[in-house]
């Protein structure tokens, strides 16, 4: 996603940080911006009105790309949001930001790969159809 203003998004996620959250420096730990992107994408994902996920077909993490933009200070309401930035056959790619609720503060942003697999072979399968239309 590029750095310019962002497109509409896919989904957001409001969020309360929590004081666990918080590390020596008495700001969110960057650890912590992972987990709250994987769980944008897992509310995404069961927002959606299809399967994503069955004895089939799973998502796997094949990369992620993030960057620190500012450290966000303890207490703060976040907002996650989530963008489609590229769908291919078994793969997609989502970019994401972290922002103040206000949207006024942009904490980090980047985006990550998701490929689809078939858990019994570990084999790309193609995308299930509810993620190839973020797309459209």
């Amino acid at each position: 996603m590029s750095a310019g203003t962002p497109r509409t998004p896919l989904f957001t996620m409001p969020l309360m940080l929590r004081w666990r959250d918080l590390d020596a420096f008495n700001h969110v730990n960057n650890s912590n911006f992972l987990t709250y992107l994987e769980e944008a994408r897992i509310r995404w994902f069961a927002s959606l009105d299809s399967e994503w996920v069955n004895d089939t077909m799973m998502p796997l993490l094949a990369a992620v790309q993030i960057n620190y933009k500012l450290p966000i200070p303890y207490p703060s309401d976040v907002v996650v949001e989530l963008y489609g930035d590229k769908v291919g056959n078994t793969s997609c790619t989502v970019g994401h930001r972290i922002a103040s609720a206000d949207g006024a503060t942009l904490y980090a942003d980047g985006h990550v790969v998701m490929v689809w697999i078939d858990p019994r072979s570990g084999r790309p399968i193609p995308l299930p159809e509810s993620i190839r239309a973020m797309a459209s």
